[in-house]
């Protein structure tokens, strides 16, 4: 076999959605890769490094791992653009027009490195025109999704959904009608459980031919990364082997990156990923809590809730007489609905006695922890993992993009959990978290226990996940050889 030169190394570029739910999979990733010996750039906006070297000693972590570096480039929003709830699209669509030509620019740029010039492009599978600047630029390009592998399914067949006429839909009209035209689900989902943009009332919506675009591009990379593993997906990732020459499943990442340097002689290199300075209080009060009492509540990093939503879970969270620990993190909170409502007596003596409340929170240590019984997530897929890997079972509050499908996962088809979209009233959020931590706890906590166990196995030295990194930075390794 042909030597590799040994002054050239093999030379990732990770590129993600300028989000934390996108950057933060693929920052552990870059970890991996890094430990393994490969290089890596990673490239956040401008705005998203900016947050993170608030919140992380950046210098400290690169100096840990020989061979990363970050980069920035603008992601053509002001600074003063929220970034989340509502708005949170127009990231789309900004990235497009101005990275684009900035990301070509930094390829060509690291091209010139004598010593390690890039050997391929890691970019997220909503950052389609990286796949436009690596062939310009002559470097093999692979697909991060972000999504789990049903969903990423899912988005493949959205042209067949309008072919079928099955979306657009109007309204809330028929939300339970099942769901028969994509092959491997045609028994698990509704109308209601389908991506946020297939309720987009017009097909020409700039956001729902986004999402076709981005697909149907994802298609041209040589390779698709999926942070899930193989016991949990196996049917739906053998489909998508019908699109990509290969699935890398390589997941839960952060198990994955745990587990590793939990076995490693050298010391802890992790980063969180979070762009949020964390309240560790919360993990003194956990502490201080009888085992599996604890409902967590949080809704990640860009969901938004009115002030009458975030009533009706004080509310049934107060009278659920359970305890909780409730993430209420900065512009979480609409405002424009209710402003007028202001908390009644019983909700702050009862968030007094069981309550704490929290900017952000260490998530996985959290989760991870004795007193946690239960989880109410947006069930974006990164706390979803992170609450299947933990055996925490969970009420899911879905909201837009992948959630919808996530939280169908859940309760349907994994049966760790209850599914709770399309509504918000207090009596509800009541009798769930009574029926996760009481009545059908037993149930529940069967299944989530037993995945929680394919998920440690799957990243063990032989297991699936384990096997398929080292597959992947193998191939990488190759590529160096060709580059």
């Amino acid at each position: 076999m042909e030597q590799p030169n040994p002054s050239i190394f093999p030379h990732a570029v990770i590129l993600p959605m300028p989000a934390q739910g996108h950057m933060k999979p693929m920052l552990r990733l870059a970890e991996l890769l890094c430990l393994a010996g490969l290089h890596v750039t990673f490239v956040n906006s401008d705005y998203i490094q900016a947050r993170l070297l608030k919140s992380m000693d950046v210098a400290a972590f690169c100096s840990r791992l020989p061979g990363f570096r970050f980069e920035s480039l603008s992601d053509g929003l002001p600074p003063e653009h929220p970034r989340a709830g509502r708005l949170a699209n127009d990231l789309f669509f900004s990235t497009r027009s101005v990275t684009k030509p900035l990301f070509r620019e930094l390829l060509i740029s690291l091209g010139k490195e004598s010593g390690s010039p890039p050997t391929c492009v890691i970019a997220d599978g909503l950052m389609s025109f990286a796949v436009d600047a690596a062939e310009e630029v002559g470097i093999p390009i692979i697909t991060f999704r972000t999504y789990n592998a049903s969903c990423t399914w899912v988005y493949f067949h959205i042209s067949k959904l309008i072919e079928e006429g099955e979306i657009p839909f109007q309204g809330d009209k028929d939300m339970d009608r099942q769901i028969t035209c994509i092959p491997g689900l045609e028994s698990l989902l509704r109308r209601r459980d389908l991506p946020g943009i297939c309720r987009l009332e017009e097909i020409e919506n700039p956001v729902m031919q986004y999402y076709l675009s981005e697909t149907s591009a994802m298609t041209r990379a040589s390779a698709l990364i999926i942070n899930t593993f193989e016991e949990l997906e196996a049917p739906v990732i053998s489909k998508l082997g019908s699109l990509f020459p290969k699935v890398y499943t390589i997941g839960p990442l952060h198990t994955f990156l745990k587990s590793h340097i939990k076995h490693s002689s050298s010391p802890s290199v992790s980063s969180n990923g979070s762009l949020w300075q964390q309240d560790r209080s919360c993990l003194a009060w956990l502490d201080s809590q009888p085992s599996k009492s604890v409902v967590y509540v949080s809704f990640g990093s860009l969901v938004s809730l009115t002030r009458d939503q975030m009533m009706e879970f004080w509310y049934g969270l107060v009278h659920s007489g359970k305890k909780f620990l409730w993430v209420i993190r900065p512009n979480s909170i609409e405002g424009e609905e209710g402003v007028g409502q202001t908390p009644v007596e019983e909700l702050l003596e009862g968030t007094k006695e069981r309550g704490f409340m929290v900017g952000w929170a260490p998530q996985e240590e959290v989760l991870g922890h004795p007193s946690i019984g239960g989880f109410i997530t947006h069930s974006g897929w990164n706390s979803t993992l992170e609450s299947l890997s933990a055996g925490v079972p969970v009420i899911c509050w879905p909201q837009f993009s992948d959630q919808l499908v996530n939280s169908r996962c859940v309760s349907e088809l994994w049966r760790i959990g209850l599914d709770m979209k399309d509504t918000c009233d207090r009596l509800t959020i009541e009798k769930m978290v009574r029926d996760l931590l009481e009545d059908k706890r037993e149930e529940i906590i069967r299944s989530a226990n037993e995945i929680a166990r394919m998920a440690r196995e799957s990243v063990k030295e032989g297991g699936s996940s384990y096997c398929n990194l080292e597959k992947l930075i193998n191939d990488i390794r190759l590529m160096c050889l060709t580059n």
